[in-house]
């Protein structure tokens, strides 16, 4: 057996598992669809929102949620320990209060 026939091989293994992992994706979707459809309807029931950016810093979890309640940490020469506040700005109601 020469080196490009084991090379062969193994690319055609993983090409299968390549392909095996699109399939197991759609029986995974197609087992999930009723439990996704109740849950889409439970949050537009209670009007929930799902949508979390970032897990650091309180307002780049979302931006219509701030921590209004954080003594001295909001006001313009704070450091921002957080690397994702230079990525997502505070939300415009803690920029232009008014």
């Amino acid at each position: 057996m020469r080196k490009s026939d084991g090379f062969l091989i193994v690319w055609a293994a993983l090409l299968g598992l390549f392909g095996a992992s699109f399939v197991d994706a759609v029986m995974g979707l197609r087992q999930a669809q009723p439990g996704l459809a109740e849950k889409a309807d439970m949050v537009e029931r209670l009007g929930l929102t799902d949508l979390v950016l970032f897990t650091e810093a309180r307002y780049t979890r979302h931006p219509s949620q701030a921590d209004l309640h954080s003594a001295f940490q909001d006001h313009p020469f704070a450091l921002d320990h957080f690397p994702t506040g230079s990525l997502l700005p505070p939300p415009m109601l803690k920029r232009h209060p008014g």
